[in-house]
């Protein structure tokens, strides 16, 4: 396929201002133009396109991390003058070291000529089941941390732009049901909720994947669009209800992005419209969530799960859900209970009759209330109401 990690790897302008890190091909120049990469970390780039010359460039202690260089010659010179060079590993659809999170045209990429098994996301989970799934083996084990690092600097990144443009606002995670069916009434409420909550200014955080976690994207996606745009949008993805639909939802998805397109955006801007989604291959049968603004898609089901928790703490929406969502309660709870990652915002549960049917709140509420740090039990908020939703996410609630 025509190279669609392109935008995954860096463009021509420098992405950000970090000091010690080198990730487009412009912020290479400048530093070139010094004749020093000393200390510095070059992450990435197409250096066998255009080579630059190197030869009088102080490269001691500089490191390469998966960058196309012109020759093993060229490699072997590097080092031997100080550098350290840990190469691309070419054989992988995936980038070694990715500079920016993905976009759903990144994931995307293939689908209008090959269909969903030819599209890249596709492409890399059938490249993953291959090399043995959670147990890979050695080589493809190394490359996939790499790939990951990459996400989790990328993340970082995206999210100092945001809080630049923002502000500090809490981010709000929206948990639930993968299999939730589109058009189906959670799918609606939580599409609504995450609509109201980003054009409130607030970043919507999900686990990228199909039901509650695309709902909530879809509505974030929304957020500078009427209310009724939105449910026409839902209107048309519901041709495909079910979350194995791969073929007929991406083709529907694809399609409400090209009715309602969004301006061209910035990283802050695209979080704002669409918000984040942290996936992992390790759930690939289901299909890509094309409308989170920024995807820090991830190998490691763990790192990525963490991750989650760890940003959403402006409080965190637990929509329907069984198993899956009962267990992101409790790894929520023990860091609400120990303040982990500092104070917690609430635990709104949507769907008053679900979670009276699956008690969770009750033990949650006793957890809770037991915390070092004081009782924490009010913070667990039950509701059918999208306004109380809306109030406990307030920022003065969080």
């Amino acid at each position: 396929m025509p190279d669609p990690l392109q935008p995954v790897l860096g463009g021509d302008a420098p992405f950000d201002a970090t000091a010690d890190e080198i990730e487009t091909r412009a912020e290479l120049d400048v530093h070139l133009a010094k004749n020093t990469l000393a200390g510095l970390c070059v992450l990435g780039l197409r250096l066998d396109r255009d080579p630059p010359d190197l030869t009088g460039t102080d490269v001691r202690d500089t490191v390469f991390v998966g960058c196309h260089l012109a020759g093993v010659e060229v490699e072997a010179d590097l080092i031997r003058r100080g550098a350290h060079v840990i190469p691309p590993f070419d054989e992988r659809p995936y980038p070694t070291h990715p500079a920016l999170l993905y976009t759903a045209e990144d994931l995307s990429a293939g689908f209008a000529g090959n269909g969903f098994t030819g599209m890249y996301d596709t492409v890399v989970y059938d490249h993953f089941v291959a090399h043995g799934g959670a147990v890979p083996d050695i080589r493809e084990a190394i490359a996939q941390r790499l790939h990951d690092a990459g996400i989790d600097n990328a993340l970082g990144k995206a999210l100092n732009a945001w809080v630049s443009a923002y502000g500090p606002g809490g981010a709000i995670g929206i948990m639930g049901g993968h299999a939730a069916p589109r058009g189906s009434e959670p799918y609606r409420m939580v599409a609504a909720l995450a609509r109201r909550l980003a054009a409130a200014g607030r970043l919507i955080v999900t686990g990228g994947g199909p039901g509650v976690m695309e709902a909530a994207n879809l509505g974030a996606y929304f957020a500078s669009f009427p209310e009724n745009d939105l449910a026409a949008a839902i209107d048309r993805l519901s041709v495909a209800p079910a979350f194995l639909d791969h073929e007929p939802y991406t083709a529907a998805a694809l399609s409400v992005r090209a009715t309602y397109p969004l301006p061209p955006l910035d990283v802050a801007g695209r979080l704002q419209h669409g918000g984040l989604a942290l996936p992992t291959w390790l759930y690939g049968h289901e299909p890509a969530n094309l409308f989170a603004g920024q995807i820090g898609k991830y190998f490691s089901n763990a790192v990525r799960e963490d991750s989650i928790l760890r940003l959403s703490r402006g409080g965190i929406v637990f929509a329907p859900g069984w198993a899956g969502t009962v267990q992101e309660i409790f790894q929520a709870a023990t860091k609400t209970f120990y303040a982990t990652d500092g104070p917690s915002g609430a635990y709104v549960f949507l769907g008053v009759e679900h979670w009276s049917a699956l008690p969770v709140t009750d033990l949650l509420g006793s957890l809770l209330a037991r915390s070092p740090h004081g009782d924490q039990s009010g913070l667990v908020v039950v509701t059918d109401s999208l306004d109380e939703a809306m109030e406990a996410l307030s920022p003065a609630s969080s």
